[in-house]
């Protein structure tokens, strides 16, 4: 009997049958449910969207729609490098634009695939560095067609030794090429010299920022008939940052933001806009009661002989001096001094 009442004391201590119901009535979340909640699969590719913590975690990433003439630069680049590298190659080369994205540097680092060449390079203007990643495949490629591989046929790799001296320079050559076409991409926009500063093969000797800084990766895919390979562009938020008004711009013709027509047209209104010239004689300061005793028939005495200078005047703002004089039936001014240069900025400013 004791153990009787002890047992059943024990069930109504823990809830009886209802602890164990609601203990059965809980659903435990499977793996597939976990990741997606987390934001964390790892059958995402890099270009995946991402949903959960992580993309609460990547939501201060700047991105790259805030600078949409960022994208027309690029666009600007894939048709020079197509036109650039089937002259260096003497091939029929294809150029595409894959993707543009925002990452973390030390992310970057970490997904890059080896073996890979790291191009290092400066932009002189902006005083900050990019870097620029050549893939195997791209490598081995470029060496074969400019040493006369066989259409065809695929390159051929030998994985597990590092880059000769000759693929090397082959590949340093090709990344001076698709460095002068960025400087022509950037040109309608600012001039912009993309100076090659070394090469790297070991992406944590390519440390161009902070792992947490964001930038800008533009992904270029580079086909040479049945050959080709990857190239990516990573400029920090830090090398933009000088010229993120320029590229906050909207686009508008192949000027970049600026409209000739427009310009043209606005500068043939302005020279035939009429304004109105004063010529001022003399100027005097009167208290308010002496105006208000003013009189029909009374005189003011003016501090001006018929020799004096007279000031010239758009409106508030003096523009140069003169001499009052006569010709013909009309009163004339003879202009003795050039426009001001102060007057003419003012003049463009809005007269402020």
């Amino acid at each position: 009997m004791a153990d009787a009442a002890f047992a059943e004391d024990e069930t109504s201590a823990f809830g009886g049958e209802g602890f164990g119901s609601a203990a059965a009535n809980e659903r435990v979340l499977n793996q597939d449910e976990i990741d997606s909640l987390l934001g964390f699969d790892l059958g995402d590719g890099d270009d995946a969207e991402r949903t959960g913590i992580r993309a609460i975690i990547n939501s201060a990433l700047v991105s790259y729609e805030r600078l949409p003439m960022l994208e027309i630069v690029f666009d600007r680049l894939v048709r020079l490098m197509t036109t650039s590298l089937r002259n260096f190659t003497s091939d029929n080369v294809e150029v595409s634009l894959d993707n543009i994205s925002s990452i973390r540097f030390g992310d970057y680092l970490n997904s890059i695939p080896l073996p890979a060449i790291l191009a290092v390079f400066r932009a002189e203007e902006l005083d900050n560095y990019g870097l620029l990643t050549v893939d195997s495949n791209l490598i081995y490629s470029i060496v074969d067609v400019l040493l006369g591989g066989r259409r065809g046929t695929a390159a051929l790799r030998i994985e597990g030794r590092p880059y000769t001296t000759i693929e090397r320079v082959l590949v340093q050559r090709m990344v001076e090429v698709i460095l002068a076409d960025a400087r022509s991409a950037f040109e309608p926009l600012t001039p912009v010299h993309f100076n090659l500063d070394r090469l790297e093969t070991n992406p944590r000797f390519a440390a161009i920022a902070r792992p947490a800084n964001a930038a800008i990766l533009v992904k270029l895919r580079i086909d040479m008939e049945d050959r080709g390979g990857r190239v990516e562009l990573l400029l920090p938020y830090a090398t933009l940052e000088p010229i993120r008004k320029m590229l906050l711009q909207q686009f508008m013709g192949e000027k970049f933001g600026r409209d000739n027509i427009w310009e043209g047209h606005l500068a043939t209104e302005l020279w035939t806009t009429e304004t109105e010239v004063r010529a001022v004689l003399d100027e005097q300061s009167l208290p308010l009661s002496k105006v208000l005793d003013l009189k029909v028939g009374d005189t003011l005495m003016l501090n001006a002989t018929p020799d004096s200078e007279i000031t010239l005047r758009l409106g508030p703002i003096p523009v140069t001096t003169g001499r009052m004089g006569r010709k013909g039936q009309h009163i004339a001014v003879r202009v003795e001094a050039p426009i001001s240069t102060e007057a003419a900025t003012r003049l463009t400013k809005g007269g402020r």
